[in-house]
């Protein structure tokens, strides 16, 4: 029989019988955790698999019908003796050769003699020798014939091993297999049966830990069989590899003019690099760096692409050829997309597309915000990229030839990541330039090597010709850097330093509304300039009534709000809704699915911003977006007042357009002031303008007398703060204000709250 001997290293399992000593065997029980033995775990539950016995939870005790067929077969006889054993065996398990018949028969023996050293008696060993015969039969009936041969067999055992189970794993491995016990629970309940550790060994390794709490063998198999599928995925791999960043002197744009032949000269390696280069090392020369590094590049026969900022998004042509169909799982999906890769000048380049393709995807696919929906569209995203890049990257492409793409900007979506991730592991140098180091790039990758400088140049556009080599002096980058320190998060602000904004209405007072009014914004409460969005607390409000009854010092007040940047509205409704529109034409066609159409709008002919700045323009329609998702407008997606809105905001009096292009975010915003003295309701459009330019940073304030309910009509709710300040006076007539003496002099109020503020 088979002894059991200790391992020098967990790869001792896998050495076949004749080259270990003393003809041992190996039975280990294992109740900690490593890396090293995660990967042992998988490996030796593959050998099992092939040769072995797996049990997970215990081996069931025989049934009826188990025992019904043994003693069929055997009859119930049992004398306890070594041949009688032997040749019960010999019926019983056919398979079996003499030699490991002896040997199984001379285990049991031995086991059941102990037992009856302890005080077992013949009933209670008929029973376990039954036991044990049934067990070798529905258990290890495949593994018998193989016990003791050159390749051992294998046992792996996932739980809490009980007597009778412990004592026929024991003669199995004095027959000739190997045998290994997982305890996630630890050893005591082993320990019980076998105090000793005479039967079998503790594992004992360096830093072992508890078994993570999810670890089994299901998970084992799982992943097995994930692996299996991967190969699938992958189909025929490629005979070359790359070797990325591991050559290079990181010394930036040199490694990238290097020589193909002089990176490395391995036939079954490609050598590339993937670099992200932050700031300039001289902000004075380094754009007359970047136009000669392409020039050599190309005068190198090198193939290059330059993405200025981002990629462009792949156009719905290039989407809808690529073939794909419903799926269930991700490696289905990416199986099925990855035979769009296609590149018939080149298998082993189409090999190394799908590859890296794949390697990406799947490392995607783990990550915890994933979906299948979302890998698939992302997937999609991947291979219109690859096939528009294809020809100018890898044109007649051969071994060792490097292609070079560039990205100038920072990567600011998970798509482009995912993109240059891939290109990064073909023939192609992927450089990142991100020369701004007030901008984040979100790229992350094990293979990414990173240099930053500490100079930095805010740069958009790659310069490709003469022509796009626009040198800064040093004094000019000295200012633009004393720019910098003097206007960042200092309180002081230059002109027109920010293109985004969003309001905010301020709760107030009615007697705060004349000292707010004519201040700047950056004065008044919850200002703030945050990720380059400047916060504007603004007032829309509605003036109820005539203070006091005085309507002298009322529309002396109104005066008062009057300044040069204050559109005043006198007679009701301002815009008619049956005056002419040339929008109402195209408002269908400028709004879709629920948004606002931006480039649509921008290209169309009859668009009448496109002479304003164009961060104007853009707050214009990013404010008529924000209206309709706020549906303030009542009917808005009811009965199709969203169009009238995207009609009224593209037709705004020239004089307001004048004002949004002259609204300087950080400094004195524009007015609206809205007399509104009689019974008219005011228009639907009125209303839309008067919501409008609340959210575009005006503010906004109806003088209503009468204290009507004629502003609130087509609101959904009250946007606007309403202030009572006295006796409701009817049919007063707007004066002509020039005319109107302004009542310059502080009241006691005025002079409290100015005091406050």
């Amino acid at each position: 029989m088979f002894t059991h001997i200790k391992i020098k290293n967990l790869n001792d399992f896998f050495t076949e019988r004749d080259r270990r000593p003393e003809q041992g065997v190996y039975f280990y029980r294992i109740n900690g955790y490593t890396e090293e033995i995660g990967q042992f775990i998988q490996k030796y539950y593959e050998a099992a698999r092939l040769s072995g016995v797996i049990i997970e939870g215990k081996i069931p005790n025989p049934d009826e019908k188990n025992l019904a067929y043994y003693e069929e077969i055997m009859g119930m006889d049992f004398q306890m003796n070594r041949q009688f054993i032997a040749q019960s065996l010999k019926k019983w398990l056919p398979r079996m050769n003499d030699y490991q018949r002896e040997n199984v028969a001379g285990a049991i023996y031995e086991t059941l003699d102990m037992l009856r050293k302890s005080g077992k008696n013949d009933n209670m060993l008929k029973n376990a020798y039954i036991k044990f015969m049934c067990w070798l039969y529905y258990k290890f009936e495949r593994i018998v014939n193989q016990l003791g041969e050159k390749k051992l067999p294998k046992i792996l055992y996932e739980g809490e091993i009980s007597s009778y189970e412990l004592l026929l794993v024991t003669v199995l491995t004095k027959a000739g297999c190997d045998a290994v016990l997982l305890q996630y629970q630890g050893d005591a309940k082993y320990l019980s049966l076998d105090a000793g550790s005479s039967k079998s060994d503790n594992l004992v390794l360096p830093d072992m830990k508890e078994f993570p709490k999810d670890f089994n063998l299901k998970r084992i198999r799982t992943e097995i069989q994930n692996a299996v599928n991967q190969e699938r995925i992958y189909g025929i791999k490629p005979q070359i590899l790359n070797c990325t960043n591991a050559w290079i002197d990181g010394k930036g744009f040199s490694d990238f003019k290097k020589s193909i032949t002089a990176r490395g000269n391995d036939p079954g390696l490609f050598y590339n690099c993937f670099y992200r280069i932050n700031g300039a090392e001289d902000k004075v020369t380094y754009v007359n760096e970047l136009y000669q590094f392409q020039l050599e590049l190309k005068s190198n026969r090198r193939h290059v692409v330059i993405v200025d900022e981002a990629i462009p998004m792949p156009t719905m042509e290039e989407i809808a050829a690529v073939k794909r169909r419903n799926y269930k799982k991700h490696d289905e999906m990416l199986m099925d997309l990855s035979a769009n890769i296609q590149y018939t000048a080149n298998i082993e380049l189409q090999r190394l597309m799908v590859k890296a393709f794949v390697d990406v995807m799947l490392a995607e696919a783990k990550e915890p915000d994933s979906s299948l929906n979302k890998l698939t569209n992302k997937a999609v995203y991947m291979l219109c990229w690859l096939k528009r890049y294809q020809k100018e990257l890898f044109s007649n492409w051969k071994m060792p030839d490097i292609g070079c793409f560039i990205h100038m900007g920072p990567c600011t979506n998970e798509n482009e990541t995912l993109f240059l991730r891939i290109l990064a592991r073909l023939p192609v140098d992927v450089l990142v330039l991100n020369p701004n180091l007030n901008t984040k790039c979100r790229l992350e990758d094990s293979l990414l090597y990173e240099i930053t400088f500490p100079e930095s140049l805010a740069l958009c556009k790659y310069p490709q010709q003469s022509s796009d080599v626009h040198m800064g002096t040093a004094a000019y980058h000295a200012e633009r850097e004393l720019d910098g320190l003097m206007y960042q998060d200092t309180g002081i602000y230059r002109n027109q330093q920010y293109a985004k904004a969003d309001s905010i209405t301020l709760q107030t007072m009615y007697e705060e509304i004349p000292i707010l009014w004519k201040e700047e914004l950056k004065y008044r409460p919850n200002f703030s300039t945050e990720n380059g969005v400047v916060t504007l607390p603004v007032i829309f409000a509605k003036v109820s009534g005539v203070k006091d009854g005085i309507v002298s010092k009322y529309w002396s007040a109104a005066k008062e709000l009057m300044t040069e940047d204050t559109f005043v509205v006198k007679a009701v409704p301002f815009i008619d809704a049956a005056a002419p529109n040339p929008m109402k034409a195209f408002a269908a066609e400028f709004f879709k699915n629920g948004r606002v159409q931006k480039k649509k709008i921008k290209e169309h002919q009859s668009y009448p911003y496109s002479f304003l700045r164009e961060e104007i323009q853009e707050h214009i329609l990013d404010k008529l977006q924000l209206l309709i998702d706020q549906k303030t407008i009542r009917g808005t997606f009811e009965n199709g007042t969203e169009y009238t809105i995207v009609a009224t905001i593209l037709n705004l009096p020239k004089e307001i357009v004048r004002l949004i292009q002259k609204f300087d975010f950080t400094k004195k915003n524009p007015k609206l002031i809205y007399f509104n003295t009689g019974e008219k309701m005011i228009s639907l459009e009125d209303s839309i303008l008067a919501a409008f330019l609340n959210l575009a940073g005006f503010d906004v304030v109806f003088f209503v007398p009468t204290g009507y309910q004629n502003i609130e009509k087509y609101f959904n709710t009250r946007p606007m703060e309403e202030h009572q300040i006295g006796e409701y006076v009817y049919d007063l007539q707007v004066p002509n204000m020039a005319l109107v003496s302004s009542n310059t002099r502080p009241s006691w109020r005025d002079k409290i709250f100015r005091r406050g503020i």
